[in-house]
């Protein structure tokens, strides 16, 4: 199965548009190699994730943040709605982003 690793460095590579074979050549191995790696037949520890983005000018930025809560609001605001206004509430927020995207404004795609 992928991880976030194998993510991170495929992202990584386009990001900087590399090629599998350039990356393979800076890290001192084989294009194969960084194949199965993106693919997520390998599994990279978390110091090679680094390695590889510091090798392609990158570096990885975390953060520990406090836990936002708000979500459990939105939740508790529609356990209190009967099936069908879920339902009609959910509908009306399809619309809203469907009406956004045919504008044309740049909206997150959920399958992406």
């Amino acid at each position: 199965m992928k991880g976030i690793g194998n993510d991170l460095i495929r992202e990584g590579r386009r990001r900087v548009a590399l090629t599998q074979g350039q990356l393979a050549e800076l890290a001192g191995t084989t294009q194969s190699a960084i194949a199965r790696l993106e693919s997520g037949r390998t599994s990279p520890s978390f110091d090679d994730v680094i390695r590889y983005l510091r090798l392609m000018g990158l570096d990885l930025d975390l953060m520990l943040v406090e836990r936002d809560e708000s979500d459990r609001g939105l939740v508790a605001d529609l356990e209190q709605l009967t099936p069908e206004e879920r339902l009609a509430h959910h509908a009306a927020t399809i619309r809203r982003f469907s009406s956004l995207r045919s504008s044309g404004l740049n909206v997150i795609n959920a399958h992406d």
